[in-house]
C-alpha cells in the first residue's frame, strides 16, 4: 500500500513547472522565466558555488566535485540572486553523500554526483517543484533538445556570474559521436551527457545543476548533471558540456535515499527524438 501511493505521488508531483519555461531556440541562452524550473536550487557555502535539483523535498542531487566544504544551504525559489524577492527557501544541508567512486583528481573519470539529504523537508507550491528521475539506463536520443540551467557565467573567460538564472538549449551529441578522437575521445563515457558544443554551452558556475529534458509525457526530467567544460572555454567547438547521466546511477541513488529513511519511485518513461 506504500509503495502504491509512493508510486501514485511520483506520477503525479514531478516534473510539471507552474510556470512554463520559454522554450525558445535562443542562442547562446537567456534570462529564465522566473520559477519556471522550480527544481533549480542554488548551493551556497559563503557565498553561492553551484547548482543543484531538488529530487525529492529533502534531497538534492548536484555534482560531486561541487562539494568542498563542510557546511552548504541550498536556496529554492531564486532567481535574482541579489534581490529578496520573497518566495526564497533557505534550507540547511543535514548529510552529504559522494558517489564512492569519485575521484577529485579525474573529474573526466566519471561518477561526478552527490547527493544532499536536507534539514528539513522544502516546502513545495507553485514555485518550488520536484523534477522526475529518468528510467534506470535510459538514453537520450541524438539531438534531443535539453535545456542547461544556472547562474554561471554568460560567456566564456569574460565577465562574472549572472545574476539571474539563465537557461540554453543544448542538443544531445550521441556518445559515438562525442567519443571520437577530435572531440571528448576516451573523456566521454557512457556513464555521461554530451550536450552542445556549439555556440552555446554550460559555463563555469553552472557546475552541479540540471539538464533539463522533456520526456514523451510532457514531464520534464533531470537526465544530467553538469559536470566539466573544456578548459579553453564553454563553448568551443565539438567539445560540447559533458554531464553525469543520472540514468546511469538510479541503482545508487535509490540505495542512499531508501537507506537514510526515505523510499523513492522512479518514472518509467521515453523520451521524444527531434530530427
Amino acid at each position: 500500500l506504500l509503495w502504491a501511493k509512493m508510486c501514485f505521488l511520483a506520477l503525479s508531483g514531478c516534473g510539471v513547472p507552474n510556470y512554463e519555461p520559454n522554450t525558445s531556440r535562443v542562442v547562446n541562452g537567456e534570462e529564465a522565466r522566473p520559477y519556471s524550473w522550480p527544481w533549480q536550487v542554488s548551493l551556497e557555502s559563503f557565498f553561492p558555488t553551484c547548482g543543484g535539483t531538488l529530487i525529492a523535498p529533502d534531497w538534492v542531487l548536484t555534482a560531486a566535485h561541487c562539494i568542498t566544504f563542510h557546511t552548504y544551504r541550498v536556496v529554492l525559489a531564486e532567481h535574482d540572486m541579489k534581490k529578496q524577492e520573497g518566495p526564497e527557501q533557505s534550507i540547511m544541508v543535514k548529510k552529504m553523500f559522494i558517489h564512492p567512486k569519485w575521484n577529485d583528481n579525474c573529474v573526466s573519470c566519471g561518477n561526478d554526483i552527490a547527493l544532499l539529504k536536507l534539514e528539513k523537508s522544502a516546502v513545495i507550491n507553485d514555485k518550488v517543484q520536484l523534477a522526475c528521475l529518468p528510467q534506470p539506463g535510459a538514453t537520450l536520443a541524438h539531438n534531443q533538445p535539453c535545456y542547461v540551467t544556472g547562474w554561471g557565467r554568460l560567456f566564456s573567460h569574460v565577465g562574472g556570474s549572472a545574476t539571474t538564472l539563465q537557461q540554453a538549449l543544448l542538443p544531445v551529441v550521441d556518445h559515438s559521436i562525442c567519443s571520437k578522437s577530435d572531440w571528448w575521445g576516451s573523456s566521454a563515457k557512457t556513464t555521461m551527457v554530451c550536450a552542445g558544443g556549439e555556440s552555446k554551452s554550460a559555463c563555469h558556475g553552472d557546475s552541479g545543476g540540471p539538464l533539463n529534458c522533456k520526456g514523451r509525457d510532457g514531464k520534464w526530467y533531470v537526465e544530467g548533471v553538469t559536470s566539466f567544460v573544456n578548459g579553453r572555454g564553454c563553448n568551443t567547438p565539438k567539445k560540447p558540456t559533458m554531464f553525469t547521466r543520472v540514468a546511469s546511477f538510479i541503482p545508487w541513488i535509490n540505495y542512499v535515499t531508501i537507506k537514510n529513511n526515505t523510499v523513492f519511485t522512479l518514472v518509467q518513461t521515453e523520451l521524444v527524438s527531434v530530427m
